[in-house]
Parts: structure tokens; C-alpha cells; sequence
């Protein structure tokens, strides 16, 4: 049974986000407008829903100690404040200012957050906040630079994989010209609507089973090169289908709506290092930190 105290607190957090989002309104409709029109930022509307129920399946290990901190609460509070005033002084090139009035956004939440339960709550609840910063959406200049760093990974890969396999392709700059077609691998090409799916996946994975800080690190790390790999094996694949079986592949269902197809594959590739980390884990003794055997316990990990 929930503690009244506690469960006050609950009530006093849910009307102080809910009175955020009605008076950030505009801050919302225009984030909700952009996750719907950008496939790079399709993620941004279940960044919230995941990060609740994080907080609701820990909830016995990150309620345990709970006591308010109004002043480091506040002092958040306000620099959220500053930050959403910096925003507004901003024009709206290159979607700079909707970064910072979502960013203004989820640190109002996080300070709100630590003046209803206090500072060791907020500790034991790092993974989840933190994971309310993938609602910000990247500014233009900086995925402008992510689109084309994947193009031209993925193209390096495609290249690759065409010489391994003996197909003649001819390469100039993102164009692969291989016997019967030619293709571009363009920005809508790039994969960063399954990268971004593939990283918070990964990201989930290693907060839930590993524990050593530097293995989750290299964990989520595997997902930039992987992504790459992946999305190369899908631009070869749909290449060599539409040359040797059918030209349809490039323009069907595969092409537009198949990339599920990869980010599982995607998934089964990083499942056995995952494994592997977990076992490393279980046999070397004292591989939790202070603060992963605060926020982990077994009884959570083995009901999931």
C-alpha cells in the first residue's frame, strides 16, 4: 500500500506537469508538429510515456527515500526558466529555438521533479530523467552533420560489401553503379529514423541488465557502427534484389516501409554481445557501483 505521503507527493509532481504543458502549450503542439513531420525525430512523443514507466516499474527502488529539496529543486526550476527565455530571444532557424524550449521543458520537469522527492530519489531516478533529454530535438546544424556522416558510412559500407560479394560497382561520391542500375544513397536514405530506434533500444537494454557503468558505455557505443553495417546490408540487399530478381525492390514495400526488417537484424546482432557483457558481469564479484545497486535489484531484473 502506497504510503499517503508519498502518494501526495505523486499528486502534487502529475499537477505540476500538467500545469507545465498547459502553459507551454504552444511548446508542445510545435514539438508534437515537428515528431510527425521528421522521421529523425518520430521518437520524440514515447520518450515520455517510456520514461513513466521506468519510474513506475522502480518505483520500489527509486521511492524508497523520499524527502522534498526545495532548493536545489528551484534553482533547476529557474534555470529551466532562463533557458526557455534565452529560446524565446532566438529566431527559428534551424529549429534552434524548439531545442531549447523543449531542453527548458524537460529541466523544468527534472527540477519539479527534485523539489517533490528530494535529491536521493532524483539520484536513484538518474536513467530515467536523463532520458527525457531524447525529446529535445537536434538542432539543423548538428543533423545535418548526422545525416550526412550516415550517408557516408553507409555508402562506405554498401561499396564494401558489393566488392566482397565480386559484384563490379563503380562509386562516385554517394552514386554506386552496379551492372543494370544505378543508385544514390540520399539523406532519406540514411537510417536515422531506425539509428535513433536502434540507440534507445540499446540504451533500455543496458540500463535494465548490465551494471558496470563502462559496460553500458560500450554497449550503447556499438550501436553508431552498427547502425551503419546495418543500414549498408539493407541499401546492398534492396540493390542485388532489384538487379538479379526484380526491379520492383527498389520502389516497393520493402524499400519504403522494410526497415523494421533491418532493425531487427540489427537487434539479433547486439543481442549475443549483450549476453556476453551480462555473463562477464555475473562472474566478475563486486561489479556493481554504489549507485547500480541503488537502482538495480535482482527482484526487478528477474520479473522483466
Amino acid at each position: 500500500m502506497m504510503d499517503a505521503t508519498l502518494a501526495k507527493r505523486h499528486a502534487i509532481f502529475a499537477g505540476f506537469v500538467l500545469a507545465s504543458a498547459l502553459i507551454f502549450w504552444k511548446t508542445w503542439m510545435a514539438v508534437i508538429q515537428y515528431s510527425l513531420r521528421n522521421e529523425s525525430a518520430s521518437h520524440i512523443l514515447i520518450i515520455p510515456a517510456v520514461t513513466l514507466c521506468l519510474l513506475f516499474l522502480e518505483r520500489k527502488q527509486i521511492f524508497r527515500q523520499s524527502f522534498p529539496s526545495l532548493g536545489p529543486g528551484l534553482a533547476v526550476v529557474v534555470g529551466a526558466i532562463a533557458i526557455f527565455w534565452l529560446a524565446t530571444r532566438l529566431s527559428d532557424t534551424g529549429k534552434g529555438r524548439l531545442s531549447l524550449e523543449v531542453l527548458a521543458l524537460v529541466f523544468l520537469w527534472i527540477g519539479g521533479f527534485v523539489s517533490c522527492y528530494g535529491l536521493k530519489v532524483a539520484r536513484a531516478a538518474l536513467f530515467p530523467l536523463l532520458f527525457l533529454l531524447l525529446m529535445v530535438p537536434w538542432p539543423n546544424v548538428i543533423l545535418d552533420r548526422v545525416i550526412l556522416w550516415l550517408q557516408e558510412g553507409s555508402t562506405d559500407i554498401t561499396y564494401a560489401i558489393f566488392k566482397a560479394l565480386g559484384v563490379p560497382v563503380f562509386r562516385s561520391g554517394f552514386v554506386l553503379t552496379v551492372p543494370g542500375v544505378s543508385i544514390e544513397v540520399a539523406s532519406e536514405c540514411s537510417g536515422i529514423r531506425s539509428s535513433m530506434a536502434l540507440l534507445i533500444t540499446c540504451l533500455l537494454a543496458a540500463h535494465i541488465y548490465l551494471r558496470t557503468r563502462w559496460k553500458m558505455i560500450l554497449f550503447v557505443l556499438l550501436v553508431i557502427p552498427l547502425s551503419i553495417v546495418k543500414n549498408g546490408i539493407r541499401i546492398a540487399t534492396l540493390t542485388l534484389l532489384s538487379v538479379y530478381v526484380n526491379p520492383d525492390f527498389l520502389r516497393g514495400s520493402l524499400h519504403r516501409e522494410g526497415g523494421f526488417v533491418f532493425f531487427f537484424l540489427a537487434l539479433a546482432m547486439m543481442f549475443p554481445v549483450l549476453r556476453l557483457l551480462e555473463k562477464v558481469e555475473k562472474k566478475v564479484p563486486g561489479a556493481s557501483t554504489d549507485y547500480e545497486s541503488q537502482t538495480h535489484s535482482n527482484t526487478f531484473v528477474d520479473g522483466v
